[in-house]
């Protein structure tokens, strides 16, 4: 098995990624190595742990499996799934792979968009480990390998550039990080360079501790990408190549490929005995990487040499263990000097006595070049070590403010926004690809997030409606839905401070223009050919008197001030206006007033002779039927005036009937 450099050649793969082959050592592009699939180990004696694991969230993807399996490790896999859009195939030589997982893949057309993702939801937040294997074996028969970019968690990783390597696109390649999830869903997202559809066969997730890789120091905002993890003395094992455990699922790769020349002749320990420390947070480092270790047949250093790329940091982790018991503390004593600068002084036995785990970790800066050198130089006797894990530090990119992402996937749904477009994953990262189709964004203020700057979608065949989680986009400046086919109401949520241009013409919308419309920043208003309807809010025309660009026209039901038609006087946005309530009220208070007059009038004022002694029944209001029949009558004559202005004022206007008094 080996591990592939991956520097000289231009055009092939990106920066950060790892691999190991069965193949001769060929030389390929990038800054990063890939883990090109090996023949899997033989069964070996797993290890175990004596403190409970308390992290059980995991997730085996077998992209394009069509059915859950178990592969020989007594792995789960899932059948494909969280995926947004793309299709399955069968590599060409399905008999080259080991397991399923590996012989079927996902694909993403053009069709589908230039950007696809895997969402994995329902998440705790916390720290994550990703695993993909990407492999193309010539399934759709055209002899060329894909050029993509891949992200996770909406920061660009791992890039893929044809022609891949001859061993890599046929045995395809493991890559990993570690990275934090903070919104409760885990994207890792596919971008299509030119019209190559992006590949990818399997995704691993799994939850880690998160303290792990010394969290409180590199900081949640940090991407650890894979730039070799090796195993010293030994072949490659851990999860998905061997019956070995590590809770994390790393794999761990033979480090002979990484050997300098400039170092002593290498001599290979092993040992049956346990190993202390192993198996315990946050890092849960298993016992195997212990149980061997490389030394030196002769005084001398001891050096790896790994490939990386200079623009970025690196955390470097170093794995120590004293398996020979005729060592004591002093009499094995080394320098670890990282690119010639001396990091440390080792002396394991006195830190931790024999047969147990040691690590050290440093971070790498500054690099002026793609080889980093890790060197034990001998002090007391020879050098020893176990293990080695070089990751980059990728600074998270910014991602999109959180309360805009959920308005971005409402207008996805509600406007029926086309697979063809891509809409899929954080809307406007990362930041090194192009935003949303149709989506302009920018940082906010402070330069901590980014935010929606311009949403352009005319002529996209749209057929929904605008959802009112528009007012979420407190950064819209410019919006325009023109010449599709949405229906439904303008939202008030559109009424947003920021706006400045908006164009919804040639749509089917339909009710009335909200009255914080009116922004005091627009200077663009086109909502001409629709089917709007009612009062036009008046500080909407001050658009046009400030020399700004308004126009309503081909709205048949829109009236106010010229060229529209003029509004009926108590009716307003298909109901009583304010003006008709107060009118309805003062009328309904007169009428009362009157009915109550001509009672006083006929039944309870007293005439000349009303006090003239008499008997009681004498003294009595003398109201007979024909003065109930007077009263009636002069009630029916004055309200029934009113009743005729309510319907013509009121009700023929609802009915789109002619204005008429």
């Amino acid at each position: 098995m080996e591990f592939i450099h991956i520097l000289d050649t231009i055009n092939n793969l990106s920066p950060y990624v790892q691999t190991t082959s069965r193949h001769p050592k060929q030389n390929m592009s990038l800054f990063l190595f890939f883990i090109t699939l090996p023949i899997l180990l033989s069964s070996a004696t797993a290890t175990t742990t004596t403190t409970t694991y308390p992290f059980d969230i995991s997730y085996h993807i077998d992209c394009g499996g069509l059915t859950n399996s178990t592969d020989q490790f007594n792995t789960t896999w899932l059948s494909d799934r969280f995926f947004t859009a793309g299709s399955s195939a069968i590599v060409s030589e399905p008999l080259r792979f080991h397991s399923l997982p590996e012989k079927t893949l996902r694909f993403f057309p053009i069709t589908s968009g230039k950007k696809n993702c895997y969402i994995i939801p329902n998440l705790p937040n916390g720290r994550y480990f990703v695993r993909t294997f990407t492999v193309y074996d010539n399934y759709d028969g055209k002899s060329h390998p894909p050029s993509f970019d891949v992200s996770v968690e909406g920061t660009f990783v791992f890039s893929w550039r044809s022609p891949w390597p001859e061993t890599t696109s046929r045995d395809g390649a493991y890559s990993d990080i570690f990275t934090f999830v903070n919104d409760g869903e885990a994207d890792v997202c596919f971008y299509s360079i030119a019209t190559d559809p992006p590949v990818i066969a399997s995704l691993e997730l799994a939850q880690v501790d998160p303290s792990s890789y010394d969290s409180a120091s590199v900081g949640d905002n940090q991407i650890l990408v894979n730039y070799g993890r090796l195993t010293c003395g030994t072949n490659e094992w851990g999860p998905g190549f061997s019956n070995d455990v590590d809770l994390f699922g790393r794999l761990w790769q033979a480090d002979l490929d990484f050997r300098s020349q400039n170092s002593a002749g290498f001599n290979a320990l092993s040992t049956p005995k346990s190993i202390s420390n192993t198996g315990q947070p946050p890092n849960y480092f298993p016992m195997k990487l212990y149980q061997q270790a490389v030394t030196l047949t002769r005084n001398g250093p001891l050096e790896y040499e790994l490939p990386v790329d200079a623009k970025l940091d690196y955390l470097v982790w170093l794995h120590f263990a004293e398996i020979d018991s005729s060592v004591r503390a002093g009499q094995r004593v080394f320098d670890v000097f990282v690119n010639d600068m001396n990091v440390t002084r080792v002396d394991i036995y006195k830190q931790v006595g024999g047969f147990a785990a040691y690590t050290w970790h440093y971070t790498v800066k500054n690099l002026s070049s793609s080889v980093l050198s890790v060197k034990l130089m001998p002090v007391v006797g020879k050098p020893i070590i176990s293990g080695l894990e070089n990751y980059a530090l990728v600074p998270a990119d910014l991602s999109t403010v959180p309360e805009q992402v959920v308005a971005m996937r409402a207008l996805k749904e509600s406007l029926r926004v086309p697979d063809r477009m891509g809409w899929n994953g954080d809307p406007c990262a990362p930041t090194s690809w192009d935003a949303w189709e149709g989506v302009t964004c920018h940082p906010n203020k402070n330069e901590s997030a980014l935010v929606v700057f311009q949403i352009d979608l005319g002529s996209q065949g749209l057929k929904g409606y605008i959802s009112d989680q528009i007012s979420l986009l407190s950064n819209l400046v410019s919006l325009n839905l023109s010449s599709n086919s949405l229906g439904g109401t303008l939202p008030s949520g559109l009424g947003q401070q920021s706006l400045v241009r908006l164009d919804l013409s040639k749509n089917q919308l339909t009710g009335s223009i909200p009255e914080n419309l009116a922004s005091s920043n627009l200077q663009l208003v086109l909502l001409n050919d629709n089917l709007l309807e009612g009062r036009v809010p008046e500080e909407l025309y001050s658009v046009g008197v400030h020399g700004g660009a308004i126009d309503l026209s081909d709205n048949k039901g829109l009236c106010g001030l010229a060229p529209l038609p003029e509004c009926p006087l108590f009716w307003e946005n298909g109901s009583l206006s304010r003006g008709g309530k107060i009118a309805i009220g003062l009328s309904s208070l007169f009428v009362f007033s009157v009915v109550v007059l001509v009672i006083y009038i006929f039944c309870i004022r007293r005439g000349r002779n009303d006090y003239d002694f008499g008997l009681p029944q004498d003294l009595m209001c003398k109201c007979d039927l024909m003065k109930l029949k007077s009263i009636t009558a002069f009630a029916f004559l004055v309200l029934f005036p009113i009743y005729v202005s309510v319907w013509k004022c009121f009700i023929m206007p609802s009915f789109d009937l002619p204005y008429s008094f």
